[in-house]
């Protein structure tokens, strides 16, 4: 990967994000030209703030529901590939906001894809959804890529819209049988519960719990059985950054659907996750909370990894103590160490396991 992204320009969007910033920091070192389209980031803590990635590429600012907004950056910084992240993120904020979530998730991929297909320098296109995506029936057989999409909440369901929408554009106007002509390869990633330092998030169960210990409050677990594949960022990143530089190398190979998620002893239910947080943190207590809203959330969501591990060679590196572990590292640490060494220790160590 040093050798490849070396010098390449690399569009992210969402990159101040916590994804997008842990991405940023990644294709950084690896010695990218790397240039960020997002809105402001959450919060003052979030990773992209304090590992101060912005300062080391270019940092642009701007909303992916405006299309000629982000069709100006590709004309201006002409990137030769995509990281497309910016979304609407949160299960339950979308149910506030349902046409926000829509409008970002769906028109925000189209707009994406819009300026990508008109951008001759552009090449590859990863586009990232999510394993909410796929029409949920609380299985207990994993999903594979070609499952059906769906969605039941307005999140899940813009998600699913979004993977709908990317296999139209693909067929329609960039069809791997014309590659010759159009020279695009755009590809899809769904990744599982993805956790890390730096995220701030509402409604997301590590930073509920650092709040609550850091405000010396029980941790509230509003879903405490709800079992869910959990993966540290730098697991889907990793399989993210592969399968760019695969569909490099072969463009009409990789161009499809991919899962990222982890390995079956990963996953567990989130009332287990807290309990390895507060051992890991070394302090913290629990309290099952019930919630009056009554809004749906997904029990069971599990994703099939074979096709990434047999067609790209792709695997899980982290345990899931290992994911807490680093995880924790992180916020342990925030407010007395350099956070962007703290990121890049962590991808070497991870890259080295």
């Amino acid at each position: 990967m040093l050798e490849f992204y070396k010098n390449k320009r690399v569009l992210i969007t969402g990159h101040t994000g916590f994804k997008g910033s842990w991405l940023a920091v990644w294709l950084q070192q690896l010695g990218a030209q790397v240039i960020g389209f997002a809105q402001n980031p959450y919060s003052e803590k979030d990773n992209f703030v304090l590992s101060k990635i912005g300062e080391k590429i270019t940092d642009l600012r701007g909303d992916i529901r405006g299309i000629n907004q982000i069709k100006a950056v590709f004309e201006k910084y002409q990137p030769e590939i995509v990281f497309h992240l910016a979304a609407q993120s949160l299960v339950r904020q979308s149910y506030k906001h349902a046409v926000e979530t829509y409008d970002t998730n769906v028109m925000g991929s189209i707009n994406l894809m819009e300026a990508f297909i008109h951008c001759s320098s552009a090449k590859v296109a990863v586009m990232i959804t999510s394993d909410k995506c796929y029409e949920n029936r609380e299985q207990l057989t994993p999903y594979k890529e070609d499952d059906a999409m769906g969605g039941y909440d307005p999140y899940s369901s813009s998600k699913g819209a979004a993977e709908i929408a990317i296999s139209s554009w693909r067929r329609s106007f960039m069809n791997p049988k014309d590659y010759a002509t159009h020279g695009k390869s755009i590809a899809s990633a769904r990744a599982g519960n993805v956790i890390g330092g730096g995220d701030w998030t509402q409604d997301r169960i590590i930073p509920d719990c650092i709040r609550a210990i850091e405000a010396n409050t029980p941790i509230e677990i509003r879903n405490p059985k709800a079992i869910r594949p959990w993966q540290h960022v730098l697991e889907p990143l990793s399989g993210y950054l592969l399968l760019a530089q695969k569909m490099w190398d072969n463009p009409v190979l990789f161009c499809d659907g991919w899962n990222f998620g982890p390995l079956q002893n990963s996953i567990a239910n989130v009332w287990d996750i807290a309990t390895q947080i507060i051992a890991d943190y070394g302090s913290g207590e629990l309290k099952k909370t019930s919630v009056n809203d009554n809004l749906h959330e997904a029990q069971l969501l599990t994703l099939d990894i074979q096709k990434a591990q047999s067609h790209l060679g792709w695997n899980p590196r982290l345990t899931l103590k290992e994911t807490i572990e680093f995880t924790i590292d992180w916020y342990k640490n925030y407010k007395t160490t350099n956070i962007y060494d703290l990121c890049v220790n962590q991808i070497f160590k991870y890259i080295t396991i």
